[in-house]
């Protein structure tokens, strides 16, 4: 069970643009925050992930209360995440290689033996040829550096997922196969799902559940 418990968070304490905001998601449920921008759901969406302190309220993973916040989360909440965030250039280091991009997780709690074998499986699920995996991401479009890092969110194999407006650069055709390859990974695995967007047809036709913004009592920016 992942659960957001009355979350209150933002970049300025005196008009915090999430306010006392409750969510829950089962296991393997997968829900959609639908909104339009600047109404505050991708900052709890970073919450949720762990990657951005709430003002006050609390978030329960699996049963256990988040003692922490990005590297100082405990490793066993930070690696049962897996997030996709909307503009992949900006969460792509410039530097590496697509292959070293996908792997990064891997060497960063030890696991760089595990490389080779779950990056080519990976790749190949997302749909990225060998001679992309040698590029930088200068040298990909949009659709092919995100599903670089869709391939990078699953490497950890994680129990949920935080897709905060993932699609919303891609056109229809690259939007169908990422969302195809989160839903494989999840029947087969059983992660659960937060989808974060605008598009309320995709998230309904994606998701088991989808929540408005408004539904949860908040405002916009």
């Amino acid at each position: 069970m992942l659960e957001l418990r009355a979350i209150t968070a933002g970049y300025d304490r005196r008009d915090p643009v999430v306010r006392d905001v409750t969510l829950t998601i089962a296991p393997g449920e997968a829900v959609g925050l639908q909104g339009p921008s600047g109404c505050g759901k991708s900052t709890l969406a970073r919450v949720a992930a762990l990657l951005h302190r709430p003002y006050s309220g609390s978030v329960v993973l699996d049963g256990e209360p988040a003692s922490g916040w990005r590297h100082r989360a405990p490793r066993d909440q930070r690696v049962a995440y897996g997030v996709i965030f909307q503009q992949p250039r900006l969460a792509a280091d410039p530097r590496l290689r697509l292959t070293d991009l996908i792997a990064e997780p891997l060497r960063a709690v030890g696991r760089r033996d595990e490389a080779p074998a779950r990056v080519a499986e990976l790749a190949e699920a997302v749909g990225l040829g060998a001679d992309l995996l040698a590029r930088r991401p200068h040298e990909v479009s949009d659709g092919q550096l995100q599903r670089a890092c869709l391939a990078r969110a699953l490497v950890l194999r994680p129990r949920w997922l935080i897709c905060d407006e993932m699609t919303a650069m891609l056109d229809a055709s690259t939007t169908a196969a990422l969302v195809a390859v989160v839903e494989d990974y999840r029947r087969a695995t059983g992660a659960g799902l937060l989808a974060v967007g605008h598009d309320r047809t995709l998230l309904d036709r994606w998701c088991d559940r989808t929540v408005r913004w408004e539904e949860l009592g908040e405002r916009a920016e």
